[in-house]
């Protein structure tokens, strides 16, 4: 298939994943490394009890809030 042919599909929405080799696939900014934190118990509270309303873990909570923290400070 040539690239017009392949662009032209993906243009028009069609399921183009078995096209792929995502056996080498990265996601970008993806790596992670662990670090330990101390928060006051009030904040892990609110943490948890955001993380129980929204159907998701604390980490995603945390995590999402710093993303959109940064994301002020540093718009792209």
């Amino acid at each position: 298939m040539k690239a017009k042919e392949f662009d032209q599909k993906f243009d028009d929405c069609e399921d183009i994943t078995e096209m792929l080799d995502l056996s080498q696939a990265k996601r970008p900014l993806s790596a992670q490394k662990k670090v330990s934190i101390d928060l006051p118990i009030w904040m892990i509270e609110l943490i948890d009890q955001e993380a129980g309303r929204l159907g998701v873990t604390p980490q995603t909570i945390i995590q999402t809030s710093l993303a959109e923290h940064l994301a002020v400070k540093n718009p792209s």
